[in-house]
């Protein structure tokens, strides 16, 4: 019977060390920039100077060398942060593009946040702690305001999924597997840890993959806005947490799925807000493009515009905009993957004609995907963020990026569910039960 436990124990473990970690792309608020993560890879761009970015990492610290797992500008685009599975956190400069700081985590990082005056740098670990580092002001120095993480907040042992600052940077929201989002109150000091909580959004039914605040000029405050497990796109006021509107973007995309039997929608994987709120861009597994939604403010709720379908199979794994959201950046991809070899898979999709008015259908206006070289940056974005022209032009490619991606969010974050014997074997097999034994 121990031996049935460790063995499970093994396979569990291994399964986490064959984790396929989606690709993920950043843009920088002026769109002065691009960034693709793919694996352990980072992959820049100049959209300005139109030439790759060489990295350069000085920092003293190791490079990535596991699936990074979150990356992010900071809200003026002085600042960016990468972060992962190799429990690293490096924080650039994105004048020089030099790494100025890598930070080092206890646990596997899944989220990462910059607050909105480029002071502090947040992340979350795969155990649902929340840690902070302050930053000095110009963003040139090598050192840290404190170069050990401090401990801002937690929740309770589950996997931190998202981590966003309000517009106004007067809170931080959270969001994890156990279906939570937690808005936090961020201190006047939060090297002295975030006490205060704010309100508590609960509503979804399976995990919160992601979290975007949405604001305008009549309603500074703003809103929250939530995707999940559950295929659904919830609007908040995180305030009060009070759930405002529900959108089933699933059931609205027709993504029907069946297991054994079961059905359900597939999950969302991504959303993304322009700065005023008119545009909300969604990423579901199994849908060939993108759902574009439109919020009534005055209303509270949010509807469908429309769908932007790409020919080939191209799932989205990650969305990126600019402040001006005149395009939509679209990256599918994923790491681990034996028919990409030593390149992890990513391809790179953009959206343009975002612009006011172009979702109202009486416009006579409507968002286009672009060719390959009508992309801004052409072919030299393409083939620096891809990776490998050959293999993004095999459908082949996709779609097995694609369902290893969706496999791998779900084993990670959803729960396991098991028979009450298997239970027992379990439990006989934790490490409290062994001491007493």
């Amino acid at each position: 019977m121990k031996m049935d436990v460790e063995e499970e124990e093994e396979g569990e473990k291994s399964s986490v060390q064959a984790e396929v970690a989606p690709a993920l792309i950043a843009v920088h608020p002026l769109e002065k920039s691009v960034v693709v993560a793919a694996g352990s890879q980072l992959r820049a761009f100049d959209l300005q100077g139109d030439c790759s970015i060489s990295l350069l990492d000085d920092s003293g610290g190791h490079s990535h060398t596991d699936p990074i797992r979150a990356i992010c500008f900071a809200a003026k685009g002085r600042l960016f942060a990468s972060a992962g599975d190799d429990k690293l956190v490096k924080i650039w400069n994105t004048n020089s593009w030099h790494c100025i700081q890598t930070v080092c985590s206890e646990k596997r990082v899944s989220a990462v946040a910059i607050s909105h005056d480029g002071l502090f740098l947040t992340f979350a670990d795969k155990f649902g702690a929340v840690w902070i580092v302050g930053l000095d002001r110009d963003g040139e120095s090598e050192t840290l305001v404190n170069e050990k993480p401090a401990p801002l907040f937690a929740h309770y042992c589950s996997i931190i999924t998202s981590l966003e600052f309000s517009p106004d940077g007067q809170f931080i929201a959270s969001a994890d597997r156990d279906f939570k989002i937690r808005v936090t109150v961020f201190p006047k000091t939060p090297l002295n840890g975030a006490h205060e909580i704010q309100s508590f959004c609960l509503g979804h039914t399976e995990f919160v993959s992601c979290l975007a605040f949405v604001c305008t000029l009549e309603y500074p405050q703003g809103f929250l806005l939530s995707g999940s497990g559950d295929s659904t796109v919830r609007l908040w006021d995180f305030i009060s947490g009070r759930l405002l509107d529900t959108c089933q973007v699933g059931a609205k995309a027709e993504l029907l799925e069946s297991n054994g039997g079961e059905e359900f929608y597939p999950a969302v994987t991504d959303l993304h807000a322009s700065s005023n709120g008119s545009l909300i861009a969604v990423a579901i597994q199994s849908l060939h493009g993108v759902m574009l939604l439109s919020c009534d403010f005055s209303a509270r709720t949010l509807s469908v515009a429309k769908i932007v379908s790409v020919r080939e199979r191209f799932i989205p794994t990650s969305l990126g905009m600019s402040d001006s959201a005149e395009r939509l950046w679209m990256v599918t991809g994923a790491s681990n993957l034996s028919a990409a070899g030593s390149v992890p898979l990513a391809c790179v999709r953009v959206i343009s004609g975002l612009e006011k008015g172009s979702l109202d259908s009486s416009s006579g206006r409507e968002p286009v995907v672009l060719g390959d070289d009508a992309v801004p940056g052409g072919d030299k974005l393409l083939e620096n963020l891809q990776g490998s022209i050959t293999l993004v032009k095999e459908e082949k490619a996709l779609a097995a990026a694609a369902e290893a991606v969706k496999m791998a969010m779900r084993n990670l974050l959803i729960k396991r569910q098991y028979s009450v014997d298997k239970r027992e074997l379990r439990k006989k097999g934790r490490n409290d039960k062994k001491l007493k034994q």
